[in-house]
């Protein structure tokens, strides 16, 4: 009993399996497989569009920005709020300053995705991958010294102890960039400490150190104002400041008024000239577009507005120093925001934007290409038939030779298989015609071939007359 139904089971599944072969050759089978490679079409245009398309921009990232209190860190936690307003948690990491924050950007694990860097850091070192997303504010210099009567040159500063800033900051870095044009360097007759903001303000009111460098990567903002209002301390004045600016192209030149820093003291009671390099936000060139755009966005609320050394509207700014300006950036630049991110919260915005792109060409690829699907589905059944009618013509030149009993007899057997494949064909209604055509053609070759043999007996009658 049990083979016995294991036999009734082996059968059903052959006969299941008959169904769906025969269902298969049906006729429809062509299209079938027309709908089967256009439905696989779509999906591979699909999945290489959402491949290439970059994924939705990350929650969270990691900024460089400068030690506690530093216009660098400041700056940063004023990105920190306006980016929490799309969802995007801004990590801020503290530093030495601009040259700490490139050697992190540069180190293969270091976690940082964006960096406060200040122009002319990064000199002749390979910068690997990293973009800029332009200036965002000017990093004046401040050079506060000890003296009986003014300075007018940096090299007068030779031979004396001058404060310039830890390792790693943007400070030091432009301290010894402008001492080494005046020819003071390292291990030399001057001595150059490693102070920095508030220890580097302490020393020059005690008589420690004789000039302090002080930048906004390192030196908070209330320290440099103290200085300002220090009495027996002056302010350098880069009489020199158009010559610093032709050998360095990242300095910009600042010209205050007088009154510029206080009006009520007159300070400074002179006209007073300055020097600075411009801040950057660099990152490395696959950060998302999204986030760039959020990031240029916050820094033009942040700087945007008039200050005391920028005009409103001047930074941010796409001005090329060190780094190439990101193709997202300029973009940006250019255009703004694109339509989605003006007018839909930034989340949603995101997720259209990428659906978009990743549709795109399908409607643009694979919609019109339906329009061939009928053309390519006609062109199809006719070549099955156009198949049938070569193997007819080639049959039939044949049967124009000279030819013996046998060679025609082959010719009809050969004929009798070109009509039994013709008749197995699946052909649609819509062909019907051209497949009865074909009917008759082949039933007028094989008339052609009979005929000889039907005039074979009315030639031997005449030959036996001939004899009689």
């Amino acid at each position: 009993m049990a083979n016995a139904g294991r036999d009734v089971g082996d059968s059903k599944l052959r006969a299941l399996l008959r169904r769906r072969m025969r269902w298969i050759a049906d006729v429809r089978s062509p299209q079938l497989w027309q709908a089967l490679g256009m439905v696989l079409a779509v999906a591979l245009v699909g999945f290489a569009a959402f491949h290439f398309v970059r994924s939705a921009p990350p929650r969270k990232l990691t900024i460089a920005s400068g030690p506690p209190g530093s216009k660098f860190y400041v700056t940063a936690q004023r990105y920190q709020k306006l980016l929490a307003h799309s969802g995007i948690t801004l990590k801020i990491l503290e530093t030495e300053g601009s040259l700490d924050n490139l050697d992190r950007m540069l180190a293969a694990h270091s976690g940082v995705d964006v960096a406060l860097v200040q122009a002319g850091v990064a000199g002749n070192r390979d910068t690997g991958d990293l973009v800029s997303l332009g200036g965002m504010f000017y990093v004046p210099l401040m050079i506060f010294y000890r003296s009986p009567t003014p300075l007018e040159r940096l090299s007068q500063l030779k031979g004396r102890r001058i404060a310039i800033g830890p390792e790693g900051s943007g400070t030091r870095s432009l301290a010894l960039t402008l001492l080494g044009a005046n020819e003071i360097e390292p291990h030399g007759q001057t001595q150059l400490l490693d102070l920095e903001g508030e220890p580097a303000r302490r020393a020059l009111l005690s008589e420690q150190v004789d000039a302090i460098f002080l930048a906004g990567d390192t030196a908070a903002p209330e320290t440099i104002r103290e200085m300002l209002h220090t009495p027996g301390i002056r302010l350098f004045d880069f009489v020199q400041a158009d010559a610093y600016t032709r050998r360095f192209h990242y300095l910009s030149k600042l010209q205050l008024p007088p009154g510029a820093f206080d009006l009520g003291e007159n300070l400074p009671p002179e006209p007073l000239t300055l020097l600075a390099p411009t801040a950057e936000i660099l990152a490395h060139s696959g950060l998302h577009p999204a986030l760039s755009d959020l990031l240029i966005e916050a820094a033009t609320e942040v700087h945007g507005g008039a200050t005391l050394l920028q005009n409103a509207g001047q930074f941010p700014t796409p001005l090329e120093h060190d780094l190439p300006i990101s193709a997202d950036a300029a973009r940006y630049y250019k255009s703004g925001k694109s339509f989605t991110y003006r007018y839909l919260p930034f989340w949603i915005a995101s997720l259209l934007d990428r659906a978009v792109v990743a549709l795109l060409p399908i409607f643009l690829l694979v919609i019109p290409a339906l329009r061939y699907v009928p053309a390519v589905y006609n062109w199809r059944v006719k070549s099955r038939i156009n198949r049938r009618y070569r193997q007819l013509m080639a049959l039939e030149r044949q049967s124009l030779e000279t030819l013996t009993s046998e060679q025609r007899s082959a010719l009809i057997e050969r004929l009798a298989q070109i009509e039994k494949s013709v008749i197995a064909l699946k052909i649609p209604g819509s062909h019907a015609e051209q497949f009865y055509i074909l009917r008759e053609h082949l039933e007028f070759v094989r008339e052609n071939l009979l005929r000889p043999a039907r005039k074979a007996p009315d030639a031997e009658v005449r030959a036996g007359l001939h004899t009689a």
